[in-house]
């Protein structure tokens, strides 16, 4: 059953009148005529009775009617509440990004996010590999690389820096390298070979030694 119908049928059952009903939804007298035509064709039933005082509703018309209400308080309803959870975001929250990422960064700011947000539930999912959000297995992904899934709204939040870093007592007690030929004399802790890197290109350094 097409809604439109439904809908120009409501409004000709509340005025009684397809000329009132006209006015209100912008359309011909005609036009009005035939669309509830249509829709008594579709049912194989008689909506009105054509009465010298006006409209009046068939048994089957006031069935009808009472649906249309019923289907219009729903969606005027469901309106409401969407428009209500555009203003005031709640619900689940599932967020994935890298374990680093989320145990140092995220982890700390969770707090502030939470306060400003309290009606959404945030459940927090660390890991180094990538879920499948068009499946449903997180609801946003923080990545440190661009995504390799299509279709994705993606946003940019930050731009982060990678360095060489050193505790001071061991350079106190091995030297500070100045450039990458002595770096090859020093102790370097990397990711190694692993298949499950937080990012591409992490490894840098082990390309160039």
């Amino acid at each position: 059953m097409d809604w439109e119908k439904v809908k120009i049928f409501r409004h000709v059952a509340q005025s009684k009148s397809f000329t009132h009903a006209g006015e209100k939804l912008n359309l011909s007298q005609s036009a009005i005529s035939r669309q509830i035509k249509k829709l008594e064709e579709e049912l194989k039933v008689i909506l009105f009775h054509r009465h010298a005082r006006g409209l009046l509703l068939t048994e089957q018309g006031e069935t009808l009617l009472l649906y249309a209400n019923e289907m219009f308080d729903k969606m005027s309803a469901a309106e409401t509440n969407i428009s209500a959870n555009k203003e005031k975001p709640q619900g689940e929250l599932r967020v994935t990004t890298t374990i680093g990422f989320g145990s140092v960064w995220l982890t700390t700011h969770i707090g502030e996010f939470l306060e400003k947000y309290p009606e959404i539930s945030l459940s927090l999912l660390v890991g180094d590999y990538e879920l499948d959000l068009s499946m449903r297995e997180a609801d946003v992904a923080i990545r440190l690389s661009p995504p390799t899934q299509p279709d994705l709204i993606q946003r940019h939040l930050f731009t982060g820096h990678m360095g060489i870093f050193a505790a001071p007592s061991y350079l106190k007690k091995y030297g500070t390298p100045n450039n990458i030929k002595e770096l090859l004399k020093h102790t370097v802790v990397s990711y190694g070979e692993s298949s499950n890197l937080p990012f591409p290109g992490i490894n840098w350094l082990n390309l160039m030694l």
